[in-house]
């Protein structure tokens, strides 16, 4: 999720309600079992603070009209509340939306904390603290980090390149288990070489012999054979995902009409070389799909990759980039600026490279590549929202007709 300094829309809010009658702050504090909800009226004022059990909807709003008898506020008046980004998501900030409460989730880390002592840490002390934060962030304060919500479209198709990101990590850990189980007793039989299909790896398992020429352990081959199972459905289940992912393209290169908007925006970025699938897949769904940027400092924030300064009186250094963005963004990137640097090598962020890196060893060109990652995704940003190419880089229809043309 990203991060929005935008507080306009809130600030209006609260000004309005200020002239006509007097607003109603409200914390949660979620938890499995039980919601605690704060209410105040002011920053200073008093908390009134209730539970309720978790998810039940009815009680979570006669509590906020009980809130609005006890503080005699009109049954109209505004209700501004947050709570902290987590499990639950953004449901329930839905439902106060569609209910009338101008909502805002909380980046938990943004929330001041004293560094003088050990901080007391209970939920009623943090939903007090966090209906007071919220008034101070009504009032116009920068006192929280607010969490951009995105639509519900957009929230659903990530889900297909992340499931596909765990389930890769999944089959490599149960390959890497079967390796060791087989090198304990002197076999090396990786089930990711040669492409097998299930009879020719228990073939394999089955000729397999220890150092002596004995046969493996009956306990070591039941154990061989269940991860060799649970290899298979995932495998096969990477499949399905892929397939379907390569669908969702195809249809988008075709300007099907079905298609959203994070779709056609993978499909264009497709267009260049060094781009994959998964790559814009990945880039359309989690940074270009549904969020909007002024400007390249915001691209390069919100994926973590701008640097952080530090400054007292002469002494300066930088402390490397600032890793506060989306780490699936900030983590492709980096792979996908070495990609650009080889199947791009004409564009002008690669001579970039060249010309500053030179003959540096191994630590500075890594460094640089960071850079390279940040200048590449806001070319990319250009590409997608404003249809520039990036300087001297190649269409993939280019790289196919030039054959032709030179046969021509």
């Amino acid at each position: 999720t990203g991060m929005s300094a935008n507080h306009g829309e809130t600030m209006a809010l609260a000004t309005q309600s200020e002239t006509t009658t007097p607003s109603l702050y409200l914390a949660l504090e979620l938890s499995k079992n039980t919601w605690k909800l704060g209410f105040a009226t002011s920053r200073a004022g008093k908390v009134r603070i209730r539970d309720v059990p978790a998810r039940d909807l009815e009680a979570f709003l006669k509590e906020v009209e009980f809130a609005k008898r006890h503080f005699e506020l009109a049954s109209d008046a505004c209700v501004h509340s947050c709570y902290e980004a987590g499990r639950d998501g953004f449901w329930i900030h839905r439902f106060l939306a569609a209910e009338g409460i101008h909502n805002v989730i909380v980046d938990p880390a943004s929330i001041e904390q004293s560094r003088r002592r050990r901080n007391a840490k209970t939920d009623r002390l943090d939903v007090k603290k966090l209906v007071r934060l919220v008034a101070r962030h009504c009032e116009g304060e920068d006192v929280l980090r607010v969490v951009r919500v995105p639509p519900l479209e957009a929230e659903v198709e990530r889900l297909l390149p992340r499931q596909l990101v765990t389930l890769k990590k999944r089959r490599l850990q149960i390959t890497n288990q079967i390796r060791a189980e087989l090198f304990l007793h002197g076999v090396d039989l990786d089930p990711r070489k040669g492409n097998f299909a299930e009879e020719t790896f228990l073939r394999e398992l089955d000729k397999a012999r220890q150092w002596d020429g004995t046969p493996l352990p009956q306990g070591v081959v039941y154990m061989v054979k269940l991860h060799w199972e649970q290899y298979r459905l995932i495998e096969g289940q990477i499949k399905d995902l892929s397939q379907r992912q390569r669908e969702v393209l195809r249809k988008a290169r075709r300007r099907d009409p079905r298609a959203t908007p994070a779709q056609l925006k993978a499909a264009r970025l497709t267009e260049l070389r060094g781009i994959g699938d998964v790559g814009a897949y990945v880039l359309a769904t989690e940074f270009f799909g549904w969020r909007t940027f002024n400007n390249r400092k915001e691209v390069g924030s919100l994926a973590g990759l701008t640097g952080t300064p530090f400054q007292s009186g002469d002494s300066g250094r930088d402390q490397g980039i600032s890793k506060a963005g989306n780490p699936r963004v900030r983590r492709l990137m980096v792979e996908l600026a070495w990609l650009w640097l080889r199947l791009q090598p004409h564009s002008r962020t690669s001579r970039w490279f060249r010309e500053h890196v030179g003959k540096a060893g191994s630590r500075g060109k890594r460094k640089a590549i960071v850079a390279v990652a940040r200048k590449l995704l806001i070319e990319l940003w250009h590409f997608v929202e404003h249809g520039v190419i990036p300087d001297g880089a190649v269409l993939k229809a280019d790289v196919a007709a030039q054959p032709a043309a030179g046969a021509a």
